[in-house]
């Protein structure tokens, strides 16, 4: 049944990324443990990164691993992991497949009880969709649920999250971060969270910090500081809002997607080839294919504007996103799409602790626009932050988005969505013909 499902909705409506898994699961709950019997798994879970580390970690492999089943549309709880199980090809009879599956961090537990997972990848944790985590420190606890499933699973953490090094594993455990040689004593903004000593509870200082309380942190008072790194990132030679040259362990390398935040997922991506004997030259081979998945940063033209997609859902990913397009050349027009349902996370005050202020004020943006179900919320918050009202345009009906694009007096175009908001945006983009449906680029 979510075979034939998965047929029908991804062969005629090009979707079917967590029905076909929904479907099959209510009919055998156990479903997934019978579909991913026979393969190594990989899971990949954190606040932000998980698609792009995934996606990144799956060219890496390939470099050796010919099968690899994923699930690339970011459809990561329970029913989109049935999916991509259902629609993955079927591996060499008599050998174990390997799956690099993205995991929900609510997810990351019955995920664990179902498969046989050989490594965890943590990306960062970061307060985000607090309806249905609570605080970061709760969503911690949910992934260590699952990570203690499998005591022999190695973990590849990120050695900068302080979260990442406030309990012992039980696992082996290796980390990777940012080594620039930093010997400041700083300390994170005001309202970072995360910057409190999981020992003492006092505040935490910082050699350098990377962005957000990601850093080389350390507790003057107790001594709890950053774990030896086995995978470093010692220098940054370029930024673009569209690239980024840097250097891992000695070996150069270049990604065609912009942000220092995607170095990050770059760096956890080179963690998991090295264990699993990539060399660095192959792994310098997979960085750079020039493919961007969906939502982050795809670039569309819509007749001569170039409008880059980003997908945004809690403020430290947003402030990453502004620092990326602020390292463009030339003025841009700038769109936020809110939306607030579940998968988008329903509690919308996030927007409120962006750095919103200060990308306004640097005026690199010289047109704007907001839209999607909460757009009422996003224009406030846009006008509290210095946006003129005759400088905004609202658009509730996203479906309209491609005229008003052909409108905006830039060439460049950067549009910020929340996950369901980036839905209906390619939809309105492949009703158009600018791109072909489902997740797919023209």
């Amino acid at each position: 049944m979510g075979k034939l499902a998965y047929t029908v909705l991804h062969g005629v409506f090009k979707g079917g990324s967590s029905y076909p898994g929904k479907l099959a699961q209510k009919i055998d709950p156990n479903v997934l443990a019978t579909l991913g019997k026979d393969y190594d798994v990989i899971v990949v879970t954190g606040t932000n990164g998980k698609t792009l580390t995934t996606n990144l970690v799956v060219k890496v492999l390939k470099q050796q691993y010919a099968d690899i089943l994923t699930n690339p549309s970011g459809s990561n709880m329970m029913r989109g992991i049935i999916t991509a199980f259902i629609a993955g090809r079927k591996h060499q009879h008599g050998k174990r497949g390997l799956a690099v599956l993205e995991v929900d961090e609510a997810n990351v537990a019955p995920v664990s009880a179902a498969l046989d997972v050989k490594a965890y990848v943590l990306t960062n944790i970061f307060r985000d969709q607090m309806d249905r985590y609570g605080e970061f420190y709760t969503t911690y606890a949910k992934i260590l649920d699952g990570i203690k499933l499998h005591p022999d699973a190695l973990v590849l953490a990120n050695g900068d999250a302080p979260i990442f090094h406030s309990r012992e594993f039980k696992n082996p455990v290796k980390y990777f971060g940012f080594n620039r040689g930093g010997t400041a004593d700083m300390h994170a903004a005001v309202n970072t969270d995360g910057v409190l000593c999981p020992r003492c509870e006092h505040i935490l200082h910082y050699h350098e910090i990377s962005y957000s309380n990601l850093g080389d942190y350390f507790c003057p008072h107790c001594g709890f500081k950053r774990p030896a790194l086995t995978y470093e990132m010692t220098a940054i030679k370029a930024q673009t809002p569209t690239s980024s040259e840097f250097v891992i362990d000695g070996h150069d390398y270049k990604l065609s997607i912009g942000g220092t935040y995607n170095i990050y997922n770059a760096l956890a991506a080179y963690a998991v080839g090295t264990a699993y004997d990539i060399t660095p030259a192959q792994i310098g081979k997979a960085f750079a294919y020039d493919e961007k998945v969906f939502g982050r940063q795809e670039v569309v033209n819509v007749d001569g504007k170039q409008v880059t997609l980003v997908l945004v859902k809690n403020p430290v990913g947003m402030n990453q996103v502004l620092e990326m397009i602020g390292h463009a050349k030339d003025h841009f027009a700038f769109g936020f799409l809110l939306n607030a349902k579940y998968a988008d996370g329903k509690d919308t005050s996030w927007i409120w602790d962006t750095d919103l202020e200060q990308f306004v004020q640097s005026k690199q943006a010289t047109s704007y626009l907001v839209g999607g179900e909460r757009y009422k919320d996003i224009e406030f918050r846009m006008e509290v932050a210095g946006v003129g009202k005759n400088d905004l345009i609202t658009e509730p009906d996203l479906t309209k988005l491609p005229e008003r694009i052909k409108a905006f007096p830039e060439d460049s175009v950067y549009l910020l969505a929340t996950y369901t908001a980036m839905l209906q945006l390619r939809k309105s983009f492949a009703d158009g013909g600018y791109i072909k449906a489902g997740f797919e680029n023209k």
